[in-house]
């Protein structure tokens, strides 16, 4: 088991008379790549800041390796932030924009030049040592930020929104190498955004934040495919969502009543009278027959349009109720060999077990 290093307790912060977090409870680990994920104004930077010291939080404690911090200022803590800025000194060069914080230090010459270097090959920026900021492609500013950060060796790195300035292509490469990077330096990282894709492709964990709360805590997986309520699972991904009613429960099957249609399914959890089925596109499998269906569990609709993607296909159908809902496919010469056709009628079914079943909010 990890060892904690950071541990917010009951931690809340208001301005005037607005809330921004109710009392927050969040242990952070030792080596591990922990994602705050959230709409804009959940509260997710104020955690951030509160941890690296810019704000004060108006209740509970802040604890790194069991001693509270919270009245200590940010350079008294043993964190560093890479703002979503970057915030570098335009006028030094990159060698001196990461040495910057050992010289506040009074570190030895020797000592800057023995880190920076170090630091400089860890972000792959040796030969870029003396260029200026402005010489540098903003995938490489990002990698001085983070060297100037790392270079003190903080117990736990905070990151604001940091490749959110990025191109798509630049962003999908730096999201790799920041994980690889914090593999290779094993110094916490607390990552905020409020992209699901960065968050589930880069994390150990995901805390998921709504209105100053959290709604989740888990790994990628975990959050995905075992949401705890219709906030996580629509807010990761996309989910076709059935409200339907339990006319069931008993030995671990929920009989459960959509539309015309009745269904059988497992089920571990308390359910309310009026509850919801939440299945994920990529789980329907789409067939045209009726013979070819492999479960009691589907549905039959007309197929309104197809919406290529590249490697998958997106397969809009509306149900007989009038529904309308997504089935995602891969594409590849197979699927495209066989055809769809826009008005034809499919019959949509998944496995059992790959659904989500929740009580109605």
């Amino acid at each position: 088991m990890p060892k904690r290093l950071l541990s917010l307790q009951k931690i809340s912060k208001k301005y005037d008379d607005a809330t921004i977090l109710h009392e927050i409870d969040l242990d952070i680990y030792e080596g591990e790549f922990l994602t705050l994920l959230g709409p804009s104004g959940c509260g997710k930077t104020t955690i951030l800041r509160l941890i690296g010291g810019f704000e004060s939080p108006s209740g509970g404690d802040i604890l790194l390796q069991d001693r509270s911090i919270k009245e200590l200022p940010p350079e008294k803590r043993a964190t560093n932030t890479v703002f979503q800025s970057y915030a570098l000194f335009p006028h030094m060069s990159v060698f001196e924009n990461i040495a910057f914080g050992l010289k506040m230090k009074k570190a030895s010459k020797e000592e800057i030049e023995l880190k920076v270097n170090e630091a400089l090959g860890m972000v792959k920026l040796s030969e870029h040592k003396n260029k200026k900021p402005h010489e540098l492609s903003g995938g490489q500013q990002q990698r001085v930020a983070i060297a100037r950060a790392v270079v003190n060796r903080p117990l736990i790195l905070l990151l604001d929104e940091s490749l959110s300035a990025l191109d798509y292509k630049l962003r999908k490469e730096m999201q790799i190498e920041l994980k690889m990077l914090q593999r290779r330096l094993g110094i916490t990282f607390l990552f905020v955004t409020h992209d699901q894709e960065e968050a589930l492709s880069m994390s150990d964990r995901i805390v998921v934040m709504n209105r100053g709360k959290i709604e989740q805590i888990g790994t990628p997986k975990e959050i995905y495919e075992e949401p705890k309520n219709l906030f996580v699972a629509e807010f990761i991904g996309e989910a076709n969502r059935f409200g339907a009613t339990l006319l069931s429960l008993q030995d671990g099957r929920a009989t459960l009543q959509y539309a015309s249609k009745t269904f059988s399914l497992r089920c571990q959890k308390a359910l309310t009278p009026e509850c919801t089925i939440l299945i994920r596109p990529e789980d329907f499998r789409v067939e045209k027959s009726l013979a070819d269906v492999k479960s009691e569990n589907y549905f039959t609709g007309v197929l309104e349009n197809i919406i290529y993607k590249g490697t998958t296909i997106d397969l809009l159908v509306k149900l007989e109720n009038g529904k309308e809902v997504v089935a995602s496919e891969f594409y590849n010469e197979e699927s495209d060999a066989l055809g769809y056709e826009v008005g034809q009628t499919l019959y949509l079914y998944w496995v059992e077990g790959w659904e989500v079943l929740l009580p109605h909010e």
